[in-house]
Parts: C-alpha cells; sequence; structure tokens
C-alpha cells in the first residue's frame, strides 16, 4: 500500500489555517469547515478581496503602440 491511501493528505485551510483533509470526502475542501468557507464568500461578497487595477493616465494613447502611427 502507498503511504496516500493510509493517510489523509492535509492542507492548511485559507480562512483558519488549521488542518484541512484535501480529498473528495471534504465536502468544504480547501476549508476545514461551513464557517470558514461561509468567511470566504462573505470576504468575496464584500469586495474585501479584489483583483487590483491599474488605470493608465489619460494622456496614455489606447490601443496596440504597433498599430498606433
Amino acid at each position: 500500500m502507498s503511504l496516500s491511501a493510509n493517510k489523509p493528505r492535509l492542507v492548511p485551510c485559507p480562512t483558519c489555517a488549521g488542518d484541512s483533509v484535501f480529498n473528495s470526502t471534504n465536502i468544504y475542501r480547501p476549508f476545514c469547515s461551513a464557517r470558514c468557507k461561509g468567511i470566504d464568500l462573505g470576504a468575496w461578497a464584500s469586495e474585501s478581496f479584489r483583483v487590483p487595477e491599474v488605470t493608465p493616465p489619460d494622456s496614455d494613447v489606447f490601443g496596440e503602440p504597433k498599430l498606433i502611427q
């Protein structure tokens, strides 16, 4: 038997950093619980997590630089 068959893979929960079983038996994966999954969903819904937006200055020319003459 392989080692992975005997011991479940544990990963840190993204919310609380506690141990979380990372396999199909954990319906909340990669989270450890419904609470941690809900906290993460709430953070996304309230826009606490965002992709930073880099807005170019108005003086920059829009479009492909090779095509603009």
